[in-house]
């Protein structure tokens, strides 16, 4: 019988989605599952992107340049300019889903046993973008009791060899919740100068933050590394359309475009409808965004109440995106969350969490924590958490 390739073998699970067939399960038995596990947001689509989907007047569907379309380009830059972000068209490239601009970038900068140093605990798909591009992670661990700050520079720069060529990070951070500060990111800059790598950055979360003395700081406002930086961006969570499938990749380094085009060129394009919403969706009113920066606040400072309120949890309060990591009281949150799904629910109710170990790298991390995206009204978190409260009292007498 042929093989699967080691890279196949290797490429890890998501621990965001691995639990679905069980959570089917649950649903098929009547039970009601509060989706705790995956940052899929409830907040309805912005108005003018429907729009533009219910208006296009298309006698053919066809492909959009590899780049995408130069008028959602001139439309992006001129957003990301508003919020001071140094910004032009030329230096972007529309791609299907900030995953794929992971992916490219990648691609482009990494040979086989390249290493990327990531601060963990991380968007644990980082992990599967590497095993696909074969480099390998180098986790630096951040930890729950500093808030999951980024750990002192000289850390990092202990981490670096000759086969490092990049520090990745996502501010504000997946799973954390963690937002870098303006100083970090010029450490990080300083670091990345000295070695002569580069810096990614996954900047989806970027209006995703809760407290008035927040700012979010761009890696493209790096005026004296700007051929080391690469910056990931989304649609999904902005607005509310992570079915749309449209990031993009943004850097000044002309290298790195002319060969991040070639793997777009590779996959043909972006797609069309989806760029046609996300070009409308620009337009959307900034009364949109404070309603739903006030919505997100609230749940997660509901989040954080309700769960200080459980023995034996701990948890942090995240300053941006809409996660964070709650350490459990028990030993193996895998068995614990797969447990709820299979075996437990509270008058016909159940929850959905991620398990944390799918987010670090480092084996034996994470075994008791779990990610939970506070993406539920805070009627249904208050609901979910009474049953996380009451399933770990049941959980540990098993």
């Amino acid at each position: 019988m042929p093989t699967i390739s080691s890279k196949g073998r290797n490429m890890p699970e998501s621990p965001i989605r691995k639990l679905a067939p069980y959570a089917d399960i649950a649903k098929q038995k009547g039970h009601k599952v509060y989706h705790l596990n995956i940052g899929q947001p409830d907040i309805k689509t912005p108005e003018v992107a429907l729009e533009a989907i219910k208006n296009i007047d298309l006698s053919l569907i066809e492909y959009s340049p590899s780049a995408g379309y130069e008028s959602y380009r001139n439309k992006l830059a001129k957003f990301y300019q508003r919020q001071n972000v140094n910004v032009n068209s030329e230096d972007i490239i529309i791609t299907t889903g900030g995953s794929e601009a992971l992916l490219f970038a990648l691609a482009t900068i990494t040979d086989p046993g390249d290493e990327i140093i990531i601060p963990e605990p991380f968007y644990a798909n980082y992990h599967a973008f590497a095993s696909s591009t074969s480099a390998t992670v180098v986790p630096v661990i951040s930890t729950i009791e500093s808030g999951f700050a980024l750990p002192s520079i000289d850390i990092v720069e202990k981490l670096i060899t000759p086969k490092t060529k990049a520090i990745l990070i996502c501010n504000p951070g997946n799973p954390t919740g963690y937002l870098y500060s303006e100083a970090e990111i010029k450490q990080l800059a300083s670091l990345i100068k000295k070695h002569d790598l580069y810096l990614i950055a996954d900047e989806v979360y970027r209006e995703f933050l809760y407290d008035g003395d927040d700012v979010h700081f761009s890696v493209m406002n790096l005026d004296d590394v700007q051929q080391n930086v690469i910056m990931v961006d989304s649609v999904s969570k902005r607005y509310s359309m992570c079915g749309a499938r449209i990031g993009c990749l943004v850097t000044k380094n002309k290298d790195v475009l002319a060969t991040v085009m070639k793997f777009a060129q590779a996959r043909l394009s972006p797609p069309t409808i989806e760029q046609i919403a996300c070009e409308a969706a620009i337009d959307t009113p900034q009364s949109y965004f404070d309603e739903v920066i006030a919505e997100y606040k609230s749940r997660r400072d509901t989040l954080i109440t309700e769960l200080n309120k459980i023995e034996g949890v701990i948890v942090t309060k995240p300053k941006g995106a809409f996660y964070c990591i709650a350490e459990l009281p028990i030993k193996n949150a895998d068995d614990f969350a797969q447990w709820l799904l299979e075996s437990y629910n509270l008058n016909g109710e159940t929850v959905m969490v991620a398990p944390a170990a799918g987010f670090y790298s480092t084996p034996g991390m994470g075994l008791n924590q779990v990610r939970i995206a506070y993406v539920l009204n805070k009627k249904d978190l208050i609901s979910a958490v009474n049953i996380l409260k009451e399933a770990l009292l049941v959980y540990n007498k098993k």
